[in-house]
């Protein structure tokens, strides 16, 4: 059997060489296991039969080690001092007790109705916070924490951490902080806090945590390899916002669904996958991942690490999803929640759709019924995933697509961050991705520092020029939330570049693509007095009251109030729509990104199909969902086309334009301008030919009379066999009548110059008769020093600069 360390694949954190053999980390585990212990200090009913023992240590301040203690006391004076405390307790609790000592009861005592806890009740008991410790703000360094936006508050939950420098054990944690996006703070002193460190969730890195509007639901993640922690069984933790209270669902299993035949098989905690949460849909995806020692209870360490391709989706509790066969009929999920895992959807079980880790997942609405999740990045021990293909998901559906890209591909990577913001009227979505790793080859493993935007529809990538900015180090682990269309960073891994980077909290401005020393709130918290909870959660539901009409851009003042779900101003949820993509409030298109789909700072993108033309999906037959954008005039700033699709979702508005469209005046003139050109070209050619056709007629005729030959009647003229006639009456009748007298007819004669020749009629000086009879150029009148065709050939040119003279030839024949 080859060697396990060979067969699956470190972690990217693991793979720096500061870590040592796994082999020795077991042996010394379990010398320490086997060694005294201190005693449990709680323990906790989990159901009748089991009993779960949580163990508490006193742990250092800064490196989390467990320390072991003995008592200086013997045993015999420990027990004398037990024995007093106890005789004093007796003595005092009558007092409190009674109400004559102190005029009242100091410590009522209540009957307490013992029993065995119920089951439903057991799994949703909130764990006790009020004895755990602050989690730290002040680090040496942070990464591969789990993270969430919610109503304005960063949660950063567990992941890895030193706090000094060089440390390369303990390092996993499950702190828990937020970080206030409703107030302006510079990135050296940001607005951290630390809230108590649960006792009940696992101290995990590389998982997810899912948001709605009301919770956060930590998902996966893998446990410590040093010090060696093997993982417990799976539960999904649920912190209530409103309650500050961590909640267990324990033994979670799936339910079957479209494009998901697994029905109740117990749900597996995977790590490094992609994940994102829809608040509006009340889901939460992740997909992609691993499964290993340090994610699956019971799984051997001689066992490869398997990569997934699945696609795990989370239904809110009390949400609905008509796609999981155990919600069809209407219902809404359980308080547990539901889980469908997604395996069959279309391009999914093809040998073109790839397992990976490490990658990026992001939601973009206004495509299909459901909006689309598209899956960037990532890879597996060996290999990458391509980047100039990306797969696109259509929720609605439950099917991957493929699609390509336009522009130029960065560099494959794993282990990027990436966060989206919305144009202000829809017509685009542009997708911000920074940093990431290099692992191969093996031991040559670098940081990325650069950043890219992917903009939707049109999947063109754009590199964002950042070579006069001060750009933050390289990394991967990282995590990145969009708020006040601004992109908060946290962390990250970033090698042996750095002794310690404290805070390591950035910002990037995302409508200006720079890096700044300051974060903005333009968007307040909730104003005095108002209910952003209720808001939220009215919203949620669909029931929300709202104005029809949007308000102004420009004068739209956002707080957490009527905007707690931070959307622009013209894509705020009412009660018949969840409005737009979070977080985007505040956001303009990049003059980057102008350049390339074409519109301007509010949107008008005229790219609004992918410049790689789709062949299948929501992206073939779609189109944004789009919005109408005023200023505070009420004047229409920018507006494009409503959807096309069928499947929007909902309808964009159709207020008419209140000033002149430019652009399409220019559009207009241009085009009117062409369609007179072509008209032009078309009667030059025309001409042309008439003429070109009347000077060959003239050449045969003149070459035939030249040679004397018999010319063939034309209607019009005289045939050749009045030549019996005497010359003057021949003479009368070939003018047609033109000439009012001979006299008149021998100066036209004399005069003309259609002839090849010296002209003379027929019957004079011929013998047998003349030929010219029949074809008689005197029959146009014409000045004796005007010659139309002047003997040349004509040219289209010569049409084209005197169409004028032209025309004259061809009204004259």
């Amino acid at each position: 059997m080859a060697d396990p360390t060979q067969q699956r694949r470190r972690s990217i954190f693991r793979e720096t060489g500061l870590l040592d053999d796994v082999a020795t980390e077991v042996a010394a585990a379990t010398v320490q296991n086997s060694s005294k212990r201190d005693r449990p200090a709680t323990v906790r009913f989990r159901s009748k039969d089991e009993v779960r023992v949580i163990e508490r240590y006193p742990e250092s301040a800064h490196t989390g080690q467990r320390v072991h203690s003995t008592s200086p006391l013997s045993s015999t004076a420990l027990m004398y001092r037990l024995g007093g405390l106890a005789f004093i307790l007796a003595l005092a609790f009558p007092m409190l007790q009674s109400t004559g000592f102190l005029g009242q009861s100091a410590l009522p005592v209540q009957p307490v109705d013992a029993g065995v806890i119920p089951v439903t009740a057991r799994s949703h008991a909130g764990v006790d916070l009020s004895r755990r410790d602050d989690s730290p703000t002040d680090v040496c360094f942070r990464w591969a924490q789990q993270s969430a936006v919610v109503n304005g508050t960063l949660y950063l939950y567990g992941g890895q951490a030193s706090t000094s420098e060089g440390q390369t054990e303990n390092t996993w944690n499950n702190d828990f902080l937020t970080l206030d996006l409703t107030k302006s703070w510079d990135i050296g002193t940001p607005s951290l806090t630390g809230l108590p460190q649960p006792s009940g969730p696992p101290a995990v890195a590389l998982g997810t945590l899912w948001s709605s509007h009301e919770s956060l639901f930590l998902y996966g993640g893998q446990v410590s390899w040093k010090p060696i922690v093997k993982p417990g069984p799976y539960a999904t933790w649920e912190y209530s916002i409103p309650d500050q209270q961590w909640i267990e669902h324990s033994n979670p299993k799936t339910s079957s669904g479209k494009s998901a035949p697994s029905n109740n098989d117990p749900v597996q905690g995977a790590s490094e996958g992609a994940s994102i949460s829809v608040p509006s849909l009340g889901r939460g995806f992740y997909f992609g991942g691993h499964l290993d020692e340090y994610t699956t209870q019971s799984w051997a360490n001689y066992i490869p690490r398997q990569y997934l391709q699945s696609l795990l989706e989370f239904t809110f509790p009390d949400r609905a999803n008509p796609q999981v066969d155990a919600l069809s009929n209407g219902q809404n999920a359980g308080s547990d929640g539901n889980y469908r895992n997604v395996t069959e959807g279309g391009l999914q079980s093809k040998a073109g759709f790839t397992d990976r880790a490490d990658g990026i997942l992001v939601y973009v609405p206004g495509f299909g019924d459901e909006g689309i999740l598209i899956a960037m990045a990532g890879g597996t021990n060996e290999t990458y995933t391509q980047m100039n293909n990306v797969d696109v998901y259509d929720i609605a559906k439950s099917e991957w697509y493929k699609q390509s890209t336009a522009g130029p591909t960065p560099t494959m990577r794993v282990n990027p961050c990436a966060g989206v913001a919305a144009a202000p009227d829809g017509s685009s979505y542009n997708i911000y991705m920074f940093g990431g790793q290099n692992l191969i080859p093996y031991g040559n493993q670098s940081q990325f520092d650069d950043m890219w935007i992917l903009t939707v529809p049109s999947f063109t990538w754009i590199q964002v020029d950042m070579s006069k900015q001060s750009v933050p180090y390289g990394r991967s682990g990282h995590t990145c939330n969009v708020w006040n269309g601004q992109m908060v960073m946290v962390g990250g891994y970033v090698g042996t570049q750095l002794t310690c980077e404290s805070p390591g909290i950035y910002v990037f401005d995302m409508s200006n693509l720079a890096w700044v020393q300051k974060y903005t709130a333009i968007s307040a918290g909730s104003a005095s007095g108002s209910d952003t909870s209720s808001s939220a959660s009215s919203a949620a539901s669909g029931t929300a009251a709202a104005d029809s009409s949007s308000p102004s851009a420009s004068s739209f003042v956002s707080t957490g109030a009527n905007n707690p779900f931070n959307q622009q101003a013209a894509q705020l949820f009412n009660g018949t729509s969840q409005g737009g993509l979070e977080g985007s409030y505040g956001y303009s298109v990049p003059a980057a990104v102008i350049s390339v789909i074409g519109g301007g700072p509010t949107g008008g993108a005229t790219i609004t199909t992918p410049a790689a033309s789709a062949t299948a999906g929501p992206m073939a037959t779609g189109k944004p969902i789009t919005y109408t954008v005023t200023d505070s005039s009420g004047a229409t700033v920018t507006e494009t086309a409503a959807p096309g699709s069928p499947n929007s979702g909902q309808a964009a508005s159709n207020n008419k334009k209140s000033g002149p469209n430019i652009a399409a005046i220019v559009a207009g003139v241009i085009a009117g301008l062409l369609f007179i050109a072509v008209c032009y070209l078309l009667f030059c050619t025309y001409v042309y030919r008439k003429q070109l056709a009347l000077y060959k007629h003239h050449v045969e005729m003149a070459q035939r009379q030249a040679r004397g030959e018999k010319t063939p009647a034309i209607p019009g003229l005289l045939a050749s066999d009045q030549a019996s006639k005497s010359s003057s009456d021949r003479r009368r009748m070939d003018m047609g009548g033109y000439y009012k007298n001979s006299e008149e007819a021998s100066r036209v004669e004399s005069g003309s110059k259609y002839s090849s020749q010296p002209q003379t009629l027929v019957g004079q000086g011929n013998s047998g008769g003349g030929s010219g009879a029949g074809y008689q150029s005197l029959r146009r009148e014409s000045s004796e020093d005007e010659d139309l065709l002047g003997g040349r050939e004509p040219t289209f040119v010569g049409v084209l600069l005197n169409p004028r003279r032209s025309l004259r030839v061809v009204n004259k024949d």
